[in-house]
């Protein structure tokens, strides 16, 4: 049976590899822009492996907090929170320097029809922040959006593949990197640029977007029929440990899963699952945004939970009755409208 206690442990369980490797950074971590959907479970696992590894290190969460109970909950758990709007005038100038910084502010949603905001959000914001901390190690969240369609057959693209981004969300996202890039090669600040597609929590995701559209009845567009998914524990381990591997110049690294997975066989086999067979329209592209990890898997070792683990947790946990946050992924939209 699933719970949130269940999902929680196994998102904030630190594996040996992070215990030894937390040892080896040295100073405290902040997380800005710690309230979204990963945000908590990464300041937790940090946390967890802190508190595995015997050693007393501050983890800051920042965030507006819009859901007050997240915060209260990571006080509750030891993590500091600062509460703050991060685009406010002063809020950054305001925090503490700190050694370690893990950059997750950003804006995807919504993007259409707010464009200004989203470029406000996604590169002026993170301008003010390569100012205020040049002298840390900066991790900073990004999106495996940012390279063009490729074939399915590819491979997928590698961390320094030409980028092509479609659309202000990803156009505004690369602008991120190059602030923080041009902070790595002005500032001497070490930074690695996290290009992430797409993580799994159960609660949303890939696989959480086909399990919903099955159990509603309906069509499943094979349009963009092929993905890549990685478990969203795993992805929390590597943005902490590679605050080891920030750089100046900066360090590109995709975090995805291993393969490149087909829409039709992940419904397939979730609906097995769920006892309820999904419906398709259409024919699969012969492109699609597709990453390879390959560098990431050679630093950090393979995600540990598997592809169809994934798939089961996945609708074991809808037929459990698991809260679901109902935030789309998009992981169809071609054009960049999100």
């Amino acid at each position: 049976m699933w719970t949130e206690e269940r999902l929680e442990s196994l998102l904030t369980t630190p594996s040996e590899g992070l215990i030894e490797d937390i040892k080896k950074i040295q100073g405290d971590i902040y997380i800005l822009g710690a309230g979204g959907k990963m945000g908590p479970s990464l300041a937790l696992l940090a946390k967890n492996a802190c508190t595995a590894a015997g050693i007393d290190k501050k983890i800051c969460a920042v965030s507006r907090f819009s859901n007050p109970s997240i915060a209260k909950e990571l006080n509750q758990r030891g993590i500091e929170t600062i509460s703050m709007d991060l685009m406010a005038e002063g809020a950054i100038d305001s925090l503490p320097y700190v050694d370690n910084i893990i950059y997750m502010a950003a804006k995807k949603f919504g993007t259409k029809g707010n464009e200004s905001e989203t470029w406000a959000t996604n590169v002026m914001l993170p301008s003010l922040v390569a100012r205020k901390f040049k002298g840390s190690k900066i991790v900073v969240f990004s999106s495996g959006n940012l390279y063009p369609m490729v074939p399915i057959h590819s491979g997928g693209s590698i961390d320094d593949s030409p980028t092509a981004p479609i659309g202000d969300y990803a156009m505004s996202t690369l602008g991120r990197e190059r602030i923080f890039e041009y902070a790595a090669n002005e500032y001497n600040t070490k930074v690695l640029i996290y290009r992430l597609n797409y993580a799994i929590d159960l609660r949303y995701g890939v696989l959480s977007d086909l399990a919903n559209k099955i159990l509603n009845d309906e069509v499943i567009d094979l349009h963009s029929g092929n993905f890549n998914c990685i478990w969203q524990g795993y992805a929390n381990e590597v943005a902490i440990r590679s605050l080891l591997f920030a750089s100046s110049p900066a360090t590109r690294l995709n975090i995805t899963g291993p393969e490149t997975v087909s829409v039709r066989y992940a419904a397939g086999l979730l609906g097995k699952y769920l006892g309820k067979a999904p419906k398709f329209m259409g024919i699969e592209s012969d492109t699609a945004y597709l990453n390879n990890a390959s560098k990431c898997f050679e630093i950090f070792g393979y995600p540990s939970v598997s592809l169809n683990q994934l798939i089961q947790w996945q609708a074991e946990w809808i037929l459990d009755g698991g809260h679901q946050l109902n935030i789309p992924t998009h992981f169809e939209e071609r054009e960049g409208n999100y």
